[in-house]
């Protein structure tokens, strides 16, 4: 097969490798020609490659119908480079935004060249480089016909799932696939956030070494129901020595502000518009965002002072079990936006299909996506994960050991937002009463936004004041 690559950044060069070593001729294409020609000096042997100065040379190079991979930063770049390279195409070419673009910017893109004859699909694409270039997992929407005119390209570059199939799922029309990269994203900045959280623990409360939280993240990765790649890569991130200070670990000298490039945005405003309560990702973006601020924690940390706080004794099995609880809520978010979104935009999202795509490949594969997988595909599959009978189960015999580790950082004025927001999120879902009763009241007290009533069908509102 033959198609074409624009953009030869980190994952652009490594998802154009991946395919020539897959069998493909490819056509390379960035706008910076020096780009392309160190491409091709370091990765040239690799495969069957063509280097093009212009995109008419890149569309020239191609026979019809083509299929090209834009790998562009998104939003208008996207834009620029599919306006750019449109006159040098033919109806019936396929256009794939493999980035990390906003989902609705592919529904429009979707429907835009489909009224001028192409095709578009939007690839979302996990894994990082070493994904990218190895095996990524891959979640498309859009056009079903130019999907499966690249489908048996993107199968064999596809990631295992440790079964018989590949990490490749066309999830609907428009933006699907982005819709679903970007749910990912969310979980995966909640479970980065949680693991951080737990690392605080053990530095501040347990007083333990890097070297003996690298053997502790280690161990708990040996664990079938805790088994992770963020649990291994942060074994290995612990033990890694500083070659700049001339000794000591590394984590040590790293400034302690996270960025973030939106999607942990985009899904909390994509939650927002289905109604969705994602709390454990909305304190992860919110984890970031503090980071940042660290001048202005600088000055909270001396103005405060060392206040008054307890330092409870708490141990591992609690941390472990409260890290596995909160994880597990933090998945059972994101599903419940991708059920949300399948139901209100017409997309066929199968949750099973999404567990097993995600168990190799991309950033939150784990080996609770097998049990997930199983939970989607039963007949009697929950509305939510958390309402299913093996991992309810679970909840019910760790979540005081759950507590316990939160009321504990609190007591030590340690900021734990996933782990706290999460168990909130388990105690609010499985309460059938809650106080916004009086919410509703205030409301139409002030506002005359009426109420419901318990006892008898209809729409009320009461003369508060005399």
């Amino acid at each position: 097969m033959q198609i074409g690559i624009i953009g030869l950044g980190t994952m652009g060069a490594s998802l154009a490798s991946n395919a020539a070593r897959h069998g493909a001729h490819v056509s390379v294409y960035n706008r910076t020609t020096g780009k392309t020609d160190e491409f091709i000096a370091a990765h040239g042997t690799e495969g069957n490659f063509t280097a093009c100065k212009t995109l008419s040379e890149l569309a020239a190079s191609l026979p019809a119908p083509r299929s090209i991979v834009v790998m562009v930063n998104a939003g208008d770049p996207v834009d620029a480079v599919i306006n750019e390279l449109i006159p040098f195409l033919y109806a019936g070419d396929c256009i794939i935004d493999a980035g990390n673009s906003h989902f609705k910017d592919s529904d429009r893109r979707a429907d835009e060249l489909a009224g001028r004859g192409f095709h578009f699909v939007g690839l979302g694409v996990s894994g990082g480089e070493e994904g990218a270039l190895y095996g990524p997992s891959m979640m498309a929407g859009g056009s079903r016909e130019g999907f499966d005119r690249v489908a048996p390209l993107l199968l064999k570059m596809a990631a295992s799932d440790g079964g018989k199939g590949k990490c490749l799922a066309y999830f609907g029309a428009g933006g699907a696939g982005h819709f679903v990269k970007m749910v990912h994203n969310g979980i995966e900045y909640a479970d980065m956030q949680l693991i951080a959280e737990i690392y605080h623990l053990m530095k501040k409360l347990l007083n333990l070494s890097n070297a003996e939280i690298a053997e502790v993240f280690e161990k708990w990765n040996g664990k079938r129901e805790l088994k992770s790649y963020l649990l291994e890569i942060t074994a290995k991130i612990f033990r890694k020595k500083d070659s700049l200070a001339g000794s000591g670990e590394l984590i040590d000298f790293i400034l302690d502000k996270a960025g973030q490039k939106g999607t942990g945005g985009w899904t909390l405003e994509a939650a927002q518009k289905l109604k969705i309560p994602v709390p454990a990702i909305n304190a992860a973006v919110f984890s970031r965002l503090v980071s940042s601020a660290k001048e202005l924690r600088n000055r909270g940390s001396q103005f405060y002072g060392d206040i008054e706080v307890r330092l409870p004794r708490t141990n591992l099995n609690s941390i472990k079990d409260a890290m596995l609880l909160a994880k597990i809520s933090a998945y059972g978010e994101g599903f419940r936006m991708l059920a949300e979104a399948s139901e209100k935009y017409g997309w066929p999202i199968d949750l099973s299909e999404v567990s097993r795509i995600w168990r190799g490949g991309c950033i939150i594969r784990a080996n609770l996506l097998k049990s997930f997988e199983k939970t989607f595909k039963s007949e009697n599959k929950p509305e939510h994960l958390m309402l299913d009978p093996e991992i309810g189960s679970i909840f019910k015999k760790k979540h005081l050991r759950w507590r316990k580790v939160v009321t504990n950082a609190a007591l030590a004025g340690i900021p734990v937002p996933v782990l706290s927001a999460s168990l909130t999120a388990f105690d609010s879902l499985r309460t059938s009463w809650l106080p916004q009763n009086l919410t509703q009241a205030q409301r139409d007290f002030f506002g005359a936004h009426t109420f419901e009533r318990i006892d008898r069908p209809g729409i009320f509102h009461e003369k508060w004041s005399d």
